[in-house]
């Protein structure tokens, strides 16, 4: 996965605002079974936004990972028909050279879609596909978990999919409630690490992923380093500040990218000492999971949940 701060939640995250020069647990979202043809065709026309769809789209291009998973949990997944080269969940999504990073209108065109999924517009990729008439859908990085229930929502409706994205979003309501009320009661919060890479870009408490963390009950050293936010919420910081921080807790993102390990963390100058390496508290997270907003937040969450509720109290 290319590691632009995971195309992680800013444009994509602004997802890949900051290009990190570096070098994604099973998901409890089953993708649901495609619906019935003639139910979705009775909700057309559907209208999302500024665009109108007069018949449920059966050539759909999505250039979004997280869209892609969004799409095949709501069952919409027969409908897909090409994704980015980054959108490697489910396995069976038709995997093509397509760049959601640099998109192309010819490329894109040449797979006769009638319905694109984008993560956001770049090179003037929306201008380009409406001139060819080609319907464009934007699914902007996340940055409250609300953005994913409301992507969820549009794609089912545009989709003819809207009972399953429903089932979908009720699920992760319920899961996500389920874990934060099994949290152990604490009288101090514990504090954390977020390493999106070996540079030490983190994200701070302002951010879709620093906003789990938040329902986990759990402080973020790295706010005061983005506390005016020029950094959008994503600062690097130093080997100096985060020892000297000491947190009860450090999370890899950067396990499959960057093959990063409790190992080689404890191997870091003057980590070894740091609370987090002494108890055993290096979390290894998936680093596509990590940095995607669609229905696998829970199992994200849930990883995050089952550490703290392992630290002593």
């Amino acid at each position: 996965m290319s590691r632009r701060i995971p195309r992680l939640f800013a444009a994509t995250l602004a997802v890949a605002a900051l290009a990190l020069g570096a070098c994604a647990e099973k998901t409890s979202d089953t993708p649901a079974a495609g619906g019935s043809s003639g139910a979705a065709a009775a909700a057309f026309p559907v209208t999302v936004g500024d665009l109108t769809l007069e018949k449920r789209p059966e050539k759909i291009v999505s250039l979004s990972a997280s869209a892609t998973e969004m799409l095949y949990a709501i069952g919409a997944g027969p409908q897909v028909t090409a994704v980015d080269d980054n959108s490697n969940y489910p396995p069976d999504a038709p995997k093509t050279d397509l760049s959601g990073f640099s998109p192309n209108a010819e490329a894109i065109a040449g797979r006769s879609p009638d319905l694109v999924v984008l993560s956001d517009d770049r090179n003037k990729i929306v201008e380009q596909l409406g001139t060819l008439k080609i319907p464009v859908y934007i699914t902007p990085a996340a940055t409250t978990l609300d953005d994913s229930y409301r992507q969820l929502t549009e794609l089912g409706a545009l989709t003819g999919h809207p009972a399953e994205a429903a089932d979908v979003t009720k699920r992760m309501k319920d899961d996500i409630a389920k874990l934060v009320a099994g949290l152990p009661q604490r009288t101090e919060k514990l504090t954390y690490y977020h390493e999106l890479g070996p540079e030490l870009y983190t994200a701070t408490s302002k951010t879709f992923i620093g906003s789990l963390y938040a329902m986990a009950g759990l402080e973020n050293i790295a706010d005061p380093a983005d506390a005016d936010g020029k950094n959008g919420g994503y600062p690097q910081l130093s080997q100096e500040v985060i020892v000297k921080a000491d947190p009860d807790f450090v999370f890899l993102a950067d396990t499959k990218c960057c093959q990063q390990s409790a190992e080689t963390v404890k191997g870091r100058a003057g980590w070894a000492g740091i609370t987090a390496v002494k108890n055993n508290q290096v979390v290894g997270l998936d680093d596509d999971i990590a940095s995607r907003w669609g229905p696998r937040v829970v199992d994200l969450l849930r990883a995050i949940i089952d550490a703290v509720a392992k630290a002593p109290a």
